[in-house]
């Protein structure tokens, strides 16, 4: 049985999408197949991403970054948008799947020395290790579309 598809979106694909995508496949890779990309890609992964992920063990070897028109004409069962701007021009993937918001702030943004900022990096990445825990449960208990819509869009919170 195919693996339902999980894509994070935000605009520029380099640190939140990244390392949201890495985390799913190390947490829950057995359920999911995780995706990411960006409505404006920069074209890297940004080295915070990846000293947070090595941090924590999980491979970065697959990453890059990736435009939006590439999953277009794919089967999407699950869209998260993780910047408030990729969320207000997200389009809408085949499958009918289910589309969530998981606002996260960009750790590439966040001011300090580079001590801080990865300090703060580690933060997002393990809310977004929660959120995918949460969500895989969650799924496991009832994947019907509407219901996870809702249960799904909670996770926001967390």
């Amino acid at each position: 049985m195919e693996k339902p598809r999980v894509l994070f979106v935000c605009t520029g694909n380099c640190c939140r999408s990244q390392m949201a995508e890495a985390i799913g496949r190390e947490v829950a890779g057995d359920t999911f197949e995780f995706l990411s990309c960006g409505s404006l890609p920069a074209g890297f992964v940004h080295p915070l991403s990846l000293d947070t992920l090595e941090a924590m063990n999980i491979e970065t070897g697959t990453l890059e970054s990736k435009s939006w028109d590439e999953f277009l004409e794919q089967d999407i069962a699950i869209a998260i948008t993780v910047c408030d701007s990729a969320a207000q021009t997200c389009p809408v993937f085949p499958g009918g799947g289910v589309k969530v918001h998981w606002p996260l702030p960009d750790p590439s943004q966040y001011p300090g020395d580079a001590e801080e900022q990865l300090e703060f990096c580690k933060r997002i990445a393990n809310r977004i290790k929660l959120k995918i825990e949460r969500m895989t449960s969650i799924y496991q208990r009832d994947s019907a579309p509407e219901n996870l819509q809702i249960e799904f869009a909670k996770l926001a919170d967390l």
